[in-house]
């Protein structure tokens, strides 16, 4: 026996209840893909190792020419590194910004386009 339905209020549980699940579903998505394509937590890990694991060996011996210049170099390239995955960081956090603000702003047009579309005919008349 088939079961006979309104359809305004199969339109209504489907507008308000099946599309806003979907839309948070397909939001956290963008979420989780802006955290894994930026690398945000590695990022933070590693905030001071050295860029692109570029270390020097320092001497073996005593030679204090050679040892601060084996010390200069790798603390530059830790500092490089630093300044990089800041930078990195920074882009990733306002990308995310971003994917949220956007996100909220398509779930809320959808969830008000209905009574905007209402307000818009009410208007007209």
């Amino acid at each position: 026996m088939t079961e006979k339905k309104n359809i305004f209020i199969l339109w209504l549980h489907w507008h308000f209840y099946e599309m806003p699940k979907f839309l948070l579903e397909i939001w956290q998505n963008y979420v989780l893909f802006a955290i894994n394509y930026f690398s945000l937590p590695l990022l933070l890990k590693s905030l001071f190792s050295p860029w692109r694991r570029y270390r020097w060996n320092y001497p073996k011996g005593f030679n204090v020419g050679e040892f601060i210049s084996t010390l200069i170099s790798n603390i530059f390239s830790r500092f490089l590194g630093f300044l990089m995955r800041i930078v990195l960081i920074i882009i990733g956090v306002l990308f995310q910004i971003f994917v949220i603000c956007a996100g909220l702003i398509v779930f809320l047009f959808w969830v008000l386009l209905p009574f905007i579309i209402l307000i818009g005919l009410l208007n007209e008349f």
